[in-house]
């Protein structure tokens, strides 16, 4: 490695941290300026920030024909925040991290259903459908509506949370499931055809 290349390097390194401190700050003063909840800020602008490098490695990749790097890349990235940055942050902060109620009574259980749904999404085909991404974005799409729509004290909230539970997570739980079976049934299919 040049000395151009390590300093280059160090430099990015510099930059992500001063860049990180100011999102944080930055976050920080706009969930006072609105009287959002830092939290909601937090799920929303910050994890919009932070993923933004994410997308446009993922976007170079899949439009450079690397779509392994694409998906690689957001379970990489996943795994990291899971574990490296909760487990890191717990250990520096005195006292351990504190965990808001609404993070373990809803969000938690969004995130814990999207990656379940992520699952036979991921294993059938090994391919991830045009129709499945946009099912994805409007997954996110919902889940960021429903946050700002909570924050507000929108009028319109109970109605839209009614329709996501009776009528938007069963049909993508029917979509999920019959996508599953209809991969399973192909590729057993595949399977006796090669035993014959």
């Amino acid at each position: 490695m040049t000395i151009e290349t390590t300093a280059m390097l160090l430099g990015g390194f510099v930059l992500l941290v001063l860049g990180a401190e100011f999102l944080a700050r930055g976050a920080s003063r706009l969930a006072g300026a609105l009287g959002i909840s830092p939290v909601v800020i937090g799920l929303t602008v910050v994890a919009y920030g932070t993923s933004a490098p994410e997308l446009s490695v993922s976007l170079q990749a899949a439009l450079a024909g690397n779509a392994d790097i694409a998906v690689v890349n957001v379970v990489g990235s996943n795994i990291c925040n899971t574990l490296w940055i909760i487990g890191a942050s717990s250990l520096v902060t005195p006292g351990g991290l504190n965990v808001a109620p609404s993070l373990l009574n809803f969000d938690m259980e969004v995130m814990v259903a999207a990656a379940l749904a992520c699952l036979p999404i991921f294993f059938t085909g090994c391919a991830i459908a045009r129709w499945e991404g946009w099912l994805f974005l409007g997954g996110y799409a919902t889940y960021t509506t429903y946050l700002i729509m909570d924050a507000t004290g929108h009028d319109a909230l109970p109605v839209f949370s009614n329709t996501l539970l009776m009528f938007v997570l069963p049909l993508t739980a029917v979509t999920v499931a019959v996508v599953t079976v209809r991969a399973v049934r192909r590729q057993r299919g595949q399977a006796c055809s090669a035993d014959q």
